[in-house]
């Protein structure tokens, strides 16, 4: 890939990540596949006072506990996400096709040192490495942190999110950092009535 393809969110944007892994103790990035101002294909961010339920998901490093989570048609849940492994790992929510997406740009970030296989460089997240400013990424505009349905969380730490996940669909977590999801980081969100 070439510095010019990687585009990520506004100034603004990356700022809100940086604070957002300080209060939380991970970094937040991009999220593909987002549909319009009001959310995604595979949900939107959530009120705290609208949430259900809370699910913890424990990350290890090459998979996810539990690995299946269940969901009703439109429920807010509050997710905590906490990093028992010995690397960075990332938990997205998006459907097969936006995790694909996403790997892309993740090996963007790996590639121009944004991301180590422990660590965020919050400095270099910070800049632009697109060549062409901030913005987009291929066709998918991107805002960074659980806004996005998107945690990046260092060993030893946990962050959280609440979501509100849409009707229904083919919905996944997934780490889209290169090679994690292939080894297994994978875990499935089915839909209940």
């Amino acid at each position: 890939m070439t510095r010019t393809s990687l585009r990520i969110a506004s100034a603004k944007g990356v700022a809100l990540a940086a604070g957002l892994s300080l209060a939380f103790g991970a970094a937040a990035v991009a999220a593909p596949g987002h549909h319009g101002g009001h959310g995604f294909a595979y949900g939107q961010p959530g009120k705290a006072t609208a949430a259900t339920r809370t699910i913890t998901i424990t990350m290890h490093d090459n998979y996810y506990e539990p690995e299946r989570i269940q969901v009703r048609a439109g429920e807010t849940v509050r997710l905590i996400v906490v990093n028992k492994g010995e690397l960075l790992h990332e938990f997205a929510i998006g459907r097969p096709e936006d995790h694909a997406e996403h790997q892309k740009m993740m090996a963007e970030m790996v590639d121009h040192g944004m991301i180590t296989a422990t660590a965020v460089d919050h400095q270099k997240m910070k800049m632009d490495h697109s060549g062409g400013g901030h913005g987009s990424h291929g066709s998918h505009q991107h805002s960074h942190g659980p806004e996005a349905g998107n945690l990046l969380v260092e060993p030893g730490k946990k962050a959280e999110m609440v979501w509100t996940f849409p009707k229904d669909g083919v919905i996944e977590f997934a780490c889209n950092i290169p090679g994690h999801y292939e080894a297994g980081m994978v875990g499935k969100i089915d839909f209940r009535r």
